[in-house]
């Protein structure tokens, strides 16, 4: 980057940094939505829920459901 594109974009430099920041943030999310041993413990945590009786079957089958299409990538 030349000098003058470097002073004439450097306004841009505070959204550059929050697009990055946004970027960075997605990715991160992103690695621990597909993330198996995330998904695996979000499977177990369900499990003792419905088994404490916490959730209907209804709710459970439909929760792990959606676990089980995110570990499998159905």
């Amino acid at each position: 980057m030349g000098l003058i594109s470097g002073v004439l974009t450097l306004p841009l430099a505070p959204v550059r940094g929050v697009v990055w920041v946004a970027d960075q943030l997605a990715q991160a999310a992103d690695r621990e939505l597909h993330d198996p041993s995330v998904i695996r413990a979000r499977l177990a945590a369900l499990n003792e829920e419905y088994e404490a009786g916490h959730l209907s079957t209804e709710a459970f089958e439909r929760e792990e459901q959606q676990l089980l299409d995110l570990l499998y990538g159905c």
